[in-house]
């Protein structure tokens, strides 16, 4: 039994997610990792050092720069059928692929998984966590995405073979047309890989006393998140959203600031080894699942944090 894992990578580099993946993957067998990109071998030989990875497939053509699901879902519906899983992270990346790869299979997808039970049965969070569904496929292939803050990441030590596809043409179906990127810049960890998360809720107020987070943030050299209020509110960016509609985290310390614990928020960040709140509210529900808790203004409590760190 071998599976195929969908490497997520900016063209230069491979996005953690990946590690994450390959070690659900190989909990079923034999593991295979498809890189498709242009330009991308650096890439390949990255997904070849991941351990527990049997054979890297490079697939370049100019068509694939672009990451479209629409130029690379041919290459993966021409390669599933010799495994007997794909899989790919549940990010934005995986989520945006993996469908249009299952209809084509005509299978269903198995989306969020966050335990393996046995080839063909799988767990996945429903209800916004609160229960969790046992799923069972009958498909000849199973097609899969990954929660990845529930898998370890698989560790880097190995040296698997490189395989070049021959891909026809240059891989661009005409079907959708790539116009332009603004990723966004910053100097700290990126969201969902930072070990240390530091968000801001409804409770900061205004976009301007978020800077009272950012500084916090910046002490511990973490990453900033924010709950859907905060970011439906103006407060923050729409790519620090941490929820069931965001980002799902789960670093080593997450500490929520003014946030109130909606079933929505707690989703995306319940898993966090740590987690300390503070809110002036002590019946808020981010006390039912902080490990730390502090019952206080968060514009004294937070500066006075930052200071003496």
């Amino acid at each position: 039994m071998t599976s195929l894992v969908i490497a997520e990578h900016d063209g230069k580099t491979l996005r953690p997610a990946t590690l994450n993946t390959v070690a659900a993957a190989a909990t079923l067998g034999e593991v295979h990792v498809l890189v498709i990109g242009q330009d991308c071998r650096s890439v390949a030989d990255s997904a070849a050092t991941i351990t527990g990875v049997a054979k890297v497939l490079l697939a370049e053509a100019p068509g694939f720069a672009a990451q479209l699901a629409e130029n690379l879902t041919p290459v993966i519906v021409n390669l599933a059928r010799k495994y007997s899983h794909v899989l790919a992270p549940a990010t934005a990346f995986g989520k945006n692929l993996l469908p249009r790869v299952a209809a084509l299979l005509d299978v269903q997808q198995i989306s969020d998984i966050v335990a393996i039970e046995a080839p063909d049965t799988f767990k996945r969070p429903v209800y916004a966590g609160n229960a969790i569904a046992t799923v069972k496929s009958a498909d000849p292939i199973k097609v899969v995405t990954v929660r990845t803050t529930a898998f370890a990441a698989a560790a880097v030590g190995n040296s698997a073979p490189v395989e070049s596809l021959v891909t026809a043409g240059e891989g661009d179906m005409g079907l959708s047309r790539f116009v332009s990127s603004e990723p966004s810049k910053s100097e700290r960890p990126e969201l969902t890989a930072a070990k240390v998360i530091v968000s801001g809720g409804r409770g900061v107020g205004s976009k301007d006393s978020f800077a009272v987070i950012e500084k916090l943030a910046d002490k511990l050299g973490a990453a900033v998140g924010a709950s859907r209020a905060a970011v439906d509110a103006g407060f923050a960016p729409n790519d620090w959203q941490v929820g069931q509609t965001g980002k799902i985290v789960a670093p080593q310390l997450y500490v929520a600031v003014g946030i109130s614990g909606a079933i929505q928020h707690l989703a995306g960040m319940k898993d966090s080894k740590i987690i300390v709140a503070i809110n002036k509210d002590p019946d808020a529900p981010i006390f039912q699942v902080a490990d730390y808790g502090l019952v206080a203004d968060l514009f004294r409590a937070v500066p006075e944090l930052t200071e003496k760190l």
